[in-house]
């Protein structure tokens, strides 16, 4: 494990989402577990919120920041999972006001380093200072690159129109990998390139914050993302710092007895467990088509899952008749959930997955299989880099033009890696275990860690 003597200050400033917020507070934890002090910067009531996930108090302090008022924001909002995806805007609005809050604090706090990503603006303010600014990619190195690359490719069309065909086919550059969007999915990408977070579009944002920056730093290994890591780090020229997976420590948080109890009544490697992260919320219809799937599997399942739209409660939404015919081989739960502890347990042998890029590491160090629903942004890459690339999990079929997927389309991927006999499985189940070794071993995590600060240590010089 790396020691020195000398100790390091960090600044953490993550965007306002609770994707992007954990992952920056379990490398704080990582961080203060080698006994370097971290400063994050975070509205207060989303630090009430996710103090208990502060493994080490003493050397991590939250600095509560005044969340200022944006129109359109109702009060007590501070994070994308308080709103719908059409006022996500308005909390990077939120954001950028706090730039001179934010300069006081670092002019303050006077930090080695200030990790950020939406805020693109941080760089302008940290230089002057002193302050060595990073960019930490919290999304796969696959979907930072693939963004960074249309962006650049956007900026050199000169005015052209942009077509789903273009959208379709990877961007230049980018590493020759069976990644792409289907048509749906580059009707949705298309929209994005003209979405405005703030004053600034989405991939504007990402690019200044890019280029800006003194270093990018990825959450990510070389193992599963090495040809990204590369391709980032010469489109760029400027030094990329890789953190590793940053699997949480489980032993600080028993999984609760109410789960222990119900997964402890099926047999090792039975159960799916299927888990859409805190923002992804379904439509009726599909969240209907999803715990149906289930069902339709035979498997016993435990779903924690949002309230999908268009329906007032977890109850209303359930297809009529769900409860009692699953009877107690199936929980769909509102809410937050153990998801890591869960995992781990011996029963869970599958994930249905949203593919957000934390979820699929946790899944990916444990001893389940893999099938895949990617929703939106991000997800869509880290999908088709499990099934494609690595084949190591089956990606749900979805409508080409449409984008949905039905209960046959679930049933059939989950039965094709839980069924022994299938070709297909056999292969998948194989490259997913593979995987499974390369990075679960003791000291993966803790060796990125501690390369991690060796190379901020080398920008320090």
């Amino acid at each position: 494990m790396e020691s020195s003597s000398s100790t390091m200050h960090i600044a953490m400033y993550p965007w306002f989402a609770f994707g992007h917020i954990t992952p920056f507070l379990h490398l704080s934890n990582k961080l203060a577990q080698r006994g370097h002090r971290v400063s994050f910067l975070i509205p207060p009531k989303t630090e009430s919120k996710i103090r208990h996930l502060n493994l080490l108090p003493d050397l991590i302090t939250f600095y509560p920041i005044t969340f200022p008022h944006v129109d359109g924001l109702p009060s007590g909002v501070e994070t994308t999972n308080d709103v719908p995806v059409s006022s996500i805007s308005h909390i990077a609005m939120a954001m950028d006001k706090t730039q001179a809050d934010i300069q006081l604090l670092l002019r303050d706090l006077k930090p080695d380093f200030v990790l950020f990503d939406f805020a693109y603006w941080i760089p302008k303010l940290a230089r002057p200072l002193g302050i060595i600014s990073l960019h930490y990619s919290v999304v796969s190195p696959a979907a930072t690159a693939y963004n960074a690359s249309t962006s650049s490719h956007l900026h050199s069309l000169s005015g052209r129109q942009v077509s789903e065909a273009d959208l379709m086919k990877p961007p230049p550059g980018y590493p020759d990998l069976p990644i792409y969007l289907h048509l749906h999915e580059a009707r949705d990408y298309l929209m994005m390139t003209t979405l405005k977070l703030g004053s600034v579009t989405l991939f504007d944002r990402l690019f200044m914050s890019l280029s800006e920056c003194e270093a990018i730093a990825v959450k990510g290994c070389r193992e599963i993302d090495g040809p990204f890591v590369d391709y980032l780090k010469e489109d760029f020229g400027k030094p990329l710092l890789l953190t590793g997976p940053l699997i949480p420590d489980l032993q600080a948080s028993p999984l609760e007895q109410k789960w222990v109890d119900f997964l402890g009544r099926f047999k090792p490697g039975s159960v799916i467990y299927c888990g859409f992260g805190s923002e992804v919320i379904l439509t009726k219809g599909q969240f209907q088509e999803l715990v149906l799937g289930l069902e339709l599997s035979g498997f016993a399942f435990l779903a924690a899952l949002r309230t999908p739209v268009g329906a007032e409660s977890m109850d209303e939404a359930l297809p009529d008749g769900f409860s009692e015919r699953v009877g107690g081989r199936g929980v769909v739960h509102e809410g937050w959930i153990q998801q890591p502890q869960i995992l781990k347990h011996p029963s869970v042998g599958c994930n249905v997955t949203h593919c957000g890029w934390g979820s699929l590491f946790e899944a990916l160090m444990r001893k389940c299989q893999l099938v895949l629903i990617p929703n939106r942004g991000d997800q869509i890459y880290n999908a088709r880099l499990m099934a494609n690339t690595f084949k190591a999990g089956i990606e749900v079929e979805k409508g080409e033009e449409d984008g949905l997927f039905t209960r046959e389309s679930v049933c059939k991927a989950i039965k094709t890696v839980m069924e022994e006999d299938t070709e297909v499985g056999k292969e998948v189940r194989a490259n997913r275990a593979k995987l499974q070794e390369l990075i679960s071993h003791e000291e993966f995590d803790s060796s990125y860690i501690d390369g991690f600060i060796h190379e901020l240590r080398t920008l320090l010089k």
